[in-house]
């Protein structure tokens, strides 16, 4: 055997391994969102998970793939274990079809598959549409010319005639369950060091065709492949929740049980499948229908494990439950559904990415909760209490936001699809939003702090105002829980739309009364401040929690209180008003919107709006006077710093 082979041989295997690895990616990025909602529906009756589990994974030809899945599924929450075993069982059938393709491919020339595949695959990744599906034709042909090249390799190694390979093989006694056991742990140290089954599966089916393995030691390394191949999983759960780490144990479980038994009649068992595929081990020869035999053993096996364990979840779930304690030390990450390390297909790790969304939008209202307690608290030391809490949820916010956003930037370095990219930039514009609400809550608290340090209280009146206004911005809050929770499909604005212009409605009410009563004499300036303070700070939350309901239904808009700008529509919208901008005012708008508080000299507003054309400071100040003009209530807004330039003033 020359150097020459054990390279090609090496490569052919490394080949097959990115093959199999793009092919499974580009089709969980072409069915990302179908895949998800499968795994995502099933429900408690078993046999629908292991169908489910048979599907998804001869979709992404991966049973690795599909097992990580459902461990973060797991962690997410939106599977129980029992729904999960089940599902991994129906992936361990499903990862069948591999080695079948794998078997094809030593008994069927696919070199005439293999170019074209590489023609047309090429030709579409090209094609913005279509490129996911020109990354599965090229894993597909990738994987197809590792075989043929592990198919060359084998017939040019020859090892049929290599003396020292024959005698090594030969020193093993077929017959020694001890020689079939110390196969089985070579197949599942090799499988758990190169984390490919397939591969190992390939190298199998080549050693066996050359006819210098034996079929009970080939099928052997296919049982410690089973075993070798939930490390995987094992290892993206490592950091996962308690509830995820049992899920990948009863993988292991599950197989390590399958060998067990059918290592318990191992010789009848094999005979069995000779029998059916026509193979008499008795006799030298027949390498032809070794790839088949063992695709065959591996299916009848997967299949008979299955039915042999699938009455027996609530079991193995028990044992999963007894092995697998929770853990004992609290955790410093506020995360629930997201754990370090546990990194899958984009579309898994973005739903589990919405999943802490929503635990954060729900600590965002029970942090307003407090609020409200502490508005109606009289006792000092109790209001302290509160107010305690209130400020430790706001420095739960800032880790969130922080913690969330760093996974969401993990996310984005894979390759992902545009519709993926966009979820992201949604992620990442809600969480900001709503550490924000978490700001304004905390600003409420410290209002009403402020309040219950002097001596003076609200009037009846302002309680029954302040409460109702209060109640209006929970309300908007638990409508966006209910968006942000839910699909986008089945969600629209016109709810939270309407909770807001109540909020701003109610808001521009009391702010008139306000001025009267203390013009009327009817509570101090002081009282007065505080309680138009809280009112602002009201309708700035409802704002807040607009701009997360925009994000999440994937609306391209800006806005401040009652000023909204839609993107999409080019439309600029005053407590639901339109108003009619030109081009260059609207391009003016949004820039400074944009970047509030940022500012603009007249040259930087000159180079961004008129970038094609020759403008004066004239020109640049004549377009703000006409765009604050329109603005109405907002004109101010529009402010400018003597000497600088212009900014929006948001504060």
């Amino acid at each position: 055997m020359t150097i020459d082979i054990i390279f090609k041989l090496l490569g052919a295997l490394a080949l097959l391994i990115y093959g199999m690895k793009l092919m499974s990616e580009a089709l969980q990025k072409m069915a990302g969102p179908q895949l998800r909602h499968i795994l995502g529906a099933v429900t408690a009756n078993r046999f629908t998970g292991v169908f489910t589990g048979m599907f998804v994974t001869s979709a992404v030809q991966s049973s690795s793939a599909t097992t990580v899945m459902t461990v973060s599924f797991v962690n997410a929450g939106l599977l129980t274990l029992a729904q999960a075993i089940s599902i991994i069982m129906g992936a361990n059938i499903g990862t069948t079809l591999t080695a079948w393709i794998m078997s094809l491919g030593y008994n069927v020339d696919l070199t005439n598959v293999v170019f074209p595949a590489f023609m047309v695959g090429m030709f579409l990744i090209y094609r913005k549409k279509h490129r996911y599906l020109g990354d599965f034709l090229f894993g597909m042909a990738f994987m197809f010319f590792s075989l043929v090249m592990l198919s060359t390799a084998g017939k040019e190694m020859d090892l049929g005639n290599n003396e020292a390979v024959v005698n090594f093989f030969s020193s093993f006694d077929t017959s020694s369950y001890w020689s079939v056991l110390a196969f089985l742990a070579i197949g599942t140290l090799i499988t758990g060091i190169v984390q490919s089954s397939a591969a190992v599966m390939a190298l199998t089916i080549l050693l066996c065709s050359t006819g210098v393995l034996p079929i009970y030691f080939g099928i052997a390394l296919v049982l410690g492949e089973n075993i070798g191949t939930t490390m995987t999983a094992n290892a993206a759960a490592f950091g996962a929740n308690t509830q995820a780490r049992r899920a990948a144990m009863a993988h292991l479980l599950f197989n390590v049980f399958g060998v067990i038994w059918v290592m318990i009649v191992f010789y009848p068992f094999v005979n069995m499948i000779c029998r059916i595929v026509g193979y008499d081990p008795s006799m030298a020869g027949q390498t032809e229908k070794l790839p088949v035999l063992l695709a065959m053993f591996h299916t009848c096996f997967n299949v008979t494990n299955t039915a042999l364990l699938l009455p027996f979840i609530p079991q193995i779930e028990k044992a999963c439950y007894w092995l697998i304690k929770p853990k004992k030390t609290k955790e410093k990450s506020r995360l629930r559904f997201i754990e370090k390390g546990l990194m899958v297909a984009p579309e898994i790790s973005v739903l589990q990415a919405q999943r802490e969304i929503t635990l954060f939008a729900e600590r965002m209202q029970r942090m307003f909760g407090m609020v409200r307690s502490l508005l109606d608290e009289k006792d000092k030391k109790e209001a302290e209490n509160i107010y305690e809490r209130i400020e430790k949820y706001e420095n739960i916010a800032d880790n969130m936001e922080i913690e969330i956003a760093t996974y969401l930037e993990e996310v984005g370095k894979a390759h992902l699809s545009d519709n993926t990219k966009a979820k992201i930039r949604s992620m990442m514009r809600q969480i900001g939003e709503l550490e924000s609400i978490g700001d304004a809550c905390f600003s409420l608290a410290r209002i009403l702090h402020r309040k219950h340090e002097g001596k003076e209280d609200f009037t009846a009146d302002q309680y029954e105002h302040l409460h109702e206004m209060l109640r209006l911005a929970n309300e908007s809050l638990a409508q966006m829980i209910v968006v942000v929770g839910g699909r986008r499909e089945n969600q629209t604005l016109d709810l939270s739309e309407e909770i807001e212009k109540d909020i701003n409605a109610l808001r521009d009410t009391l702010k008139t009364e306000h001025i009267q009563a203390v013009n009327a004499h009817q509570y101090s300036y002081m009282i007065g401040t505080i309680y138009v303070d809280i009112i602002n700070a009201c309708e700035k939350l409802g704002d807040y929690v607009m701009n997360v309901v925009e994000a999440r239904l994937g609306k391209a808009t800006l806005g401040y209180r009652g000023l909204k700008m839609n993107l999409d529509k080019k439309m600029v919208t005053i407590d639901g008003d339109e108003i009619v901008l030109t081009r260059t005012e609207f391009n003016l708008l949004h820039l400074l919107l944009a970047n509030r508080g940022q500012i603009f000299s007249r040259q930087q507003l000159m180079e961004t709006i008129w970038s094609d054309v020759v403008v004066s400071d004239r020109t640049v100040d004549v377009n703000i006077a006409r765009l604050r003009k329109k603005l109405g209530p907002y004109a101010q807004n529009i402010a400018n710093r003597q000497g600088f330039g212009y900014y929006f003033d948001g504060e």
